[in-house]
């Protein structure tokens, strides 16, 4: 299975607890197909005491999501496939099969 989504993408969720929130990829694990999206399905982390955290508790942190329910969001804020083709330059680019437009 191809990986749509690239680290810095911004997506939109459109399935599970999270579904219709948007925010930026900040990291993509290619072999368990999963992602963590910014301030998309928060989940509360029980720490101890430490230099970051003196006092420990209940932290928020964000949990991956499964790559299938994550749909890259185009420059005009429109969820769209991606595909890829030869672009200008001679290399592959991605390009939003709704508008044409090639993603960044």
């Amino acid at each position: 299975m191809k990986i749509h989504i690239k680290r810095g993408d911004t997506v939109k969720v459109i399935a599970g607890d999270a579904k219709g929130q948007q925010g930026k990829v900040l990291q993509v694990f290619v072999d368990k197909y999963r992602a963590i999206v910014e301030g998309v399905n928060l989940v509360s982390k029980h720490t101890k005491p430490n230099a970051k955290h003196p006092n420990g508790g209940i932290v928020k942190k964000e949990g991956s999501i499964h790559i299938s329910n994550l749909m890259v969001v185009d420059g005009k804020g429109n969820a769209t496939r991606i595909g890829r083709r030869i672009g200008e330059n001679g290399k592959l680019v991605r390009y939003s099969k709704k508008t044409g437009e090639e993603i960044k």
